[in-house]
């Protein structure tokens, strides 16, 4: 007799490996990162799309890794059968809402969006930092909102997803449009509101204390979508390109 407590199903095989690699060490790019021009990620090859895929994929485990030890829901879902639970969950939305919250589809999505977006920039060569009313800003913003989309697929319906890991879709009532719209289009004016608050708000506070505590939380406070994606990058959530804070 087979014992289904003692034999881990793929699934939870799978929430493993996501709570292992959110809970393991990392190390620190923030020294290499501040003695590089343009988008702070040290070196060619960091720029690369392997580097960027590397990136997107720690950020996918943070995100996963929250839902696992956060959402008994998810929890309850990592037994069973993988393969045909995912193909069962995996579906065209048959409505706009997905039963989540108002705050989890307009606000949680598109921090979640513009944090992939960061982690594009920040593998971007030449991406503008700053908020700026130029055209290589918008376009640049432009091309990591394209990225989110397709970052946002994948934890929908990819193969390391809500669908995989804790069968959202299967039951048609957890699934709608408002993700797959929401989390790009909302991630794109969400970068520029981040975009604009560090340069009009952040910048002008920390021009009037040095006081590295609040200077960090006032980061953290008005550009979450990047704090993700600097965590993601193995960065201090706070961290800015040629801003650095000295704690020693």
């Amino acid at each position: 007799m087979t014992c289904a407590v003692c034999t881990p199903s793929l699934r939870q095989l799978l929430a493993v490996i996501v709570i292992t690699v959110v809970l393991g060490p990392s190390v620190p790019q923030e020294a290499a990162a501040q003695t590089t021009l343009g988008t702070g990620v040290s070196g060619d090859d960091a720029r690369g799309f392997g580097a960027l895929l590397g990136d997107s994929l720690k950020l996918l485990m943070i995100e996963h890794g929250s839902r696992i030890a956060f959402q008994e829901k998810t929890r309850k879902e990592l037994g069973g059968p993988f393969w045909s639970d995912y193909l069962h969950s995996v579906r065209v939305p048959p409505q706009w809402e997905d039963g989540d919250a108002w705050a989890v589809n307009y606000i949680g999505h598109p921090i979640h969006g513009a944090a992939a977006g960061y982690l594009w920039l920040d593998h971007e060569r030449s991406a503008p930092q700053d908020f700026a009313p130029s055209k290589s800003y918008w376009a640049s913003r432009g091309r990591a909102s394209i990225w989110s989309a397709v970052y946002s697929i994948q934890f929908e319906i990819g193969p390391l997803s809500e669908a995989s890991i804790g069968n959202v879709g299967m039951d048609p009532r957890t699934t709608g449009w408002v993700d797959h719209v929401v989390t790009p289009t909302g991630a794109f004016g969400w970068m520029v509101a981040e975009d604009a608050l560090d340069r009009y708000v952040v910048q002008k506070f920390e021009a009037r204390t040095q006081n590295k505590t609040a200077r960090a939380a006032m980061r953290l406070l008005c550009n979450p979508g990047r704090g993700l994606s600097n965590a993601a990058s193995g960065r201090s959530p706070w961290y800015r390109v040629g801003r650095p804070l000295d704690w020693r």
